[in-house]
């Protein structure tokens, strides 16, 4: 288990990270959700030791990382799977972080054929994609099978058969009873992958809780219709406190109502139905929702303003 209580970091006159305090518990698979510049890379990090806090305190399993006699064993992380020394190959740079860590020789050959990089075990790491990058990145993290593992962007570079792999690799560690830590902008990715999240918006927690109570607490329930009797219904909504629009493609969307009462109005007052279902919102437009005010560089749309469409000449 990881737990942090009250922990800040101040660089200068920036607070990155403001009195943080959460649980990461074993035997799931924890979300960490926020916009850039939001302080989790820099939580990571303090968790790992690599920053030491300005206030509060960060333990794993009880004690803090830099007293762990044998760090490996169990913590595992992935922060930058760039961090590599370019003339070793994929063998090497696993064997000299097995050596060092006391950690023996043949579980270099386990994880590298567990990631998928046993045919490129002899070749340097300079010459490596992205995704394989990714994969090393990964093997280091597993190398002395701990109990917890930490993953900054782990998809990162990873093809569509990439990311599959990894999604399954973390539910199954995490249902073998491990502690699974993972951070990553990729809502959707997430949303089929995480069972719990933490969302922190410049530098603090704004929600710990399932993907699901996130979802249901950060949008607002719509309903899908689709009617000949467009007119009918849509008077009918609006005098029954709802909303109602055009969805551009035949149906309409109605919001403030459950499918019960959108389904009750209809039937009560002879409008036909063709389709009538609930809208399930997305973690990717729950987490747009909640953390809006928490960004910290808003990017311009083109044209938008004073019309004027940007082009790559000059910007």
């Amino acid at each position: 288990m990881i737990e942090a209580r009250g922990l800040t970091k101040r660089y200068g006159d920036t607070l990155a990270v403001d009195n943080l305090s959460f649980s990461i518990e074993p035997g799931k698979i924890t979300g960490f959700l926020g916009p850039n510049g939001a302080g989790k890379t820099t939580t990571m990090r303090m968790i790992l030791g690599l920053d030491q806090p300005t206030a509060g305190t960060v333990t794993i399993n009880g004690q803090p990382f830099a007293k762990m006699a044998q760090p490996m064993r169990q913590v595992g992380a992935l922060l930058d799977a760039k961090a590599l020394h370019g003339g070793r190959s994929a063998y090497n740079h696993l064997l000299c972080l097995a050596q060092t860590n006391n950690l023996p020789k043949k579980r270099v050959s386990e994880v590298m054929n567990l990631v998928g990089l046993s045919e490129v075990a002899k070749k340097r790491t300079k010459g490596f994609s992205l995704g394989m990058g990714q994969r090393l990145g990964i093997a280091a993290a597993l190398l002395g099978d701990p109990q917890i593992l930490m993953f900054d962007e782990p998809v990162n570079g990873l093809d569509p058969e990439g990311i599959l792999w990894i999604r399954n690799l973390m539910k199954a560690l995490a249902a073998e009873g491990r502690t699974i830590f993972v951070s990553s902008h990729l809502m959707s990715e997430m949303e089929n992958t995480a069972d719990h999240l933490l969302v922190i918006g410049r530098g603090r927690l704004i929600a710990d809780c399932t993907v699901d109570e996130f979802i249901a607490a950060n949008s607002q329930q719509t309903v899908r219709v689709r009617t000949p009797q467009p007119d009918e219904l849509a008077k009918l909504v609006a005098a029954a406190g709802g909303t109602i629009r055009d969805n551009g493609d035949g149906g309409m969307i109605v919001s403030g109502l459950a499918v019960s009462d959108v389904g009750d109005l209809a039937y009560e007052n002879s409008v036909r139905l063709h389709e009538l279902a609930p809208v399930h919102a997305s973690l990717e437009q729950a987490f747009m929702d909640l953390t809006a005010s928490s960004v910290e560089f808003h990017a311009g749309v083109p044209g938008d303003g004073d019309g004027r469409v940007l082009t790559g000449s000059g910007v």
